[in-house]
Parts: C-alpha cells; sequence; structure tokens
C-alpha cells in the first residue's frame, strides 16, 4: 500500500497500477474523514472484493461543517487509519490537507436541491453542499468506476446518486449496510465521545427501529403517524436523549408522509431516520424496509 498527500501524485500512482494491472482494472473510492473503524473496513473490504484498485481518502473536509461543529476536535489518528486501509487490502490511501483540496477561496459549489431540505439538512444548513463539492472533487481527482459509502449516512447516499444522475458522473454510487456494534449501536467514529452512560442509552435508537419495524409488521403502527410515534416515545424512555427528528419518508426521494397517510402494505422502500443528541454528542441511525414484504 502506498500514501499519497498530492493530487499530482496519487493519479500518476493510479495510471502506473492501470498500466500494470491492464485496462480492464476498475478503481474503487472509499471516500472518509478517518477515525476508520470496522465501518469504513467493510466498505474497503466491498470495494476490494470488487476492483481491481482500491483507493482510500482520508480528508477531514471543513466546508461540510457548520458554525460550532466539530471540525477542529473531530477524532484523528492517520497511523492507525493507514494501519487498518493496509489491513483491508487498500493500494493507496490519498491524504491531502486543506491547502491542496482548496488552495484558494472556493467559488464553485455543487448543490443538490430539495433532499438536502429535510432531515439532517434542516439543521445543518449547506452540509451538504460541503458534502456534494468535496466528493465531487474527489471523483474529478481520482476518476473511479465505483464509490463506496456506508447506509448510515442514508442521506447522504441519497444526495450523491441525485448528483451522479443529475450530472451524468460516469461512476456508480454503491451503497453499504450499516455496520453494528454486538449491542446494536451504529458504528460511528463519533461514538468516541460519548460517556459511559451516554453510551448505554443510546442503545435506544436502534431498539426503537426494530420495535417500529416490528408493529409494522404487525400491524400495530399502520400509518407514518403512528411510526413517528412510536418511535419518539420509546427513544424518549432514556432520559438524556435530546430527539432532533424522528421521521419516516420515502427513499430514495426522502419525501415525508403525512402523518394519517398508511404505510403498512406500501410498494415502496421507505426509510425510518433518526436524529438525537446524547449530552454534546449527535447520532443518527436509521432503518430502511419495504412495509409490503414485510407484511
Amino acid at each position: 500500500m502506498k500514501a499519497v498527500r498530492t493530487i499530482e501524485e496519487l493519479r500518476s500512482s493510479i495510471k502506473a497500477l492501470q498500466i500494470n494491472l491492464g485496462p480492464e482494472a476498475t478503481v474503487g473510492l472509499v471516500p472518509t474523514m478517518g477515525y476508520l473503524h470496522e465501518g469504513h473496513a467493510s466498505l474497503i473490504r466491498r470495494a476490494r472484493e470488487d476492483n481491481g484498485i482500491v483507493v482510500v481518502s482520508i480528508f477531514v473536509n471543513p466546508i461540510q461543517f457548520g458554525p460550532g461543529e466539530d471540525y477542529e476536535t473531530y477524532p484523528r489518528d492517520e497511523a492507525r487509519d493507514l494501519a487498518l486501509a493496509e489491513a483491508e487490502g487498500a493500494d493507496l490511501v490519498f491524504l491531502p490537507s486543506v491547502e491542496t483540496m482548496y488552495p484558494r477561496p472556493t467559488k464553485t459549489k455543487i448543490m443538490v436541491s430539495d433532499i438536502t431540505t429535510r432531515l439532517c439538512g434542516a439543521s445543518r444548513p449547506g452540509h451538504f453542499d460541503g458534502v456534494t463539492t468535496v466528493v465531487s472533487k474527489l471523483f474529478n481527482i481520482v476518476q473511479p468506476d465505483k464509490g463506496y459509502f456506508g447506509m448510515k449516512d442514508v442521506q447522504q447516499v441519497a444526495v450523491l446518486q441525485q448528483m451522479v444522475q443529475d450530472l451524468n458522473m460516469n461512476v456508480e454510487i454503491v451503497p453499504c449496510p450499516i455496520v453494528r456494534e454486538e449491542d446494536g449501536l451504529a458504528l460511528s467514529s463519533r461514538n468516541v465521545y460519548l460517556s459511559e452512560e451516554e453510551r448505554r442509552q443510546a442503545l435506544v435508537l436502534s431498539r426503537s427501529l426494530r420495535e417500529a419495524a416490528a408493529a409494522v409488521s404487525e400491524g400495530t403502527a399502520v400509518t407514518a403517524g403512528d411510526i413517528r410515534n412510536l418511535l419518539q416515545r420509546v427513544i424518549s424512555q432514556s432520559p438524556l436523549a435530546d430527539i432532533e427528528y424522528a421521521e419516516v419518508v420515502s427513499f430514495p426521494g426522502l419525501q415525508p408522509y403525512s402523518d394519517d397517510e398508511e404505510i403498512s402494505g406500501k410498494d415502496e422502500a421507505v426509510l425510518m431516520a433518526l436524529a438525537v443528541r446524547f449530552g454534546r454528542t449527535r447520532l443518527i441511525d436509521n432503518r430502511l424496509f419495504n412495509p409490503k414484504e414485510a407484511n
């Protein structure tokens, strides 16, 4: 594995691998902000299975953080990240500086409308503009055949799929399953912020999603309002939980359902999505399912 820090070296390294492996060797890109965990490892493994060349980028992107968010304190551990990437079979790790990615003030941004205004976008204005801009830059730099993203950040997946479709980008977005701890907590780099008690209470997120899905399957929660109420009721059992949203929307369009709209039996993917704070830590989780298949 080779670690590179400049765009020129990354491009030349990819070209050298393509010459060595042949034109049929596809390129898989795993964009990350570092502090890698098993969730990231699963993305790298999937990219390794699918492609001849695997590139992992590690870049804490400042333009997707809002005022007062945790850009400066976001966890970083380069040596650990490089060891994990190498163990999982990455060929190249791209570690650009902010000056490399943004050598001058950015006057061009990629903005996806509508689906970025709800869920996380409602409380983090400009966040997804930062995500789409940096990912489009990485796609232009690496020229991958496929990009790998975890479904824990499900809105991000929907936004990037929309961007690629709308702009005719020659790359496939590959969504990969949420990876959880044995007790159900979705893996996140921000989990390190949780105190022992906050982490224990955070298990209510995955439990609320399981209970809501079971209620739909059993026919005891038949409308979007029923599901929202159930999610909020279960999460509120944790005294430290501060609910930002507990929503039920379509996927990938992220269109909200009215409270009286029947969900049970819908012949489309339905997304239950959560954002909840425990102390200073904001956690997200979700479950995607087809109610018709659940019945």
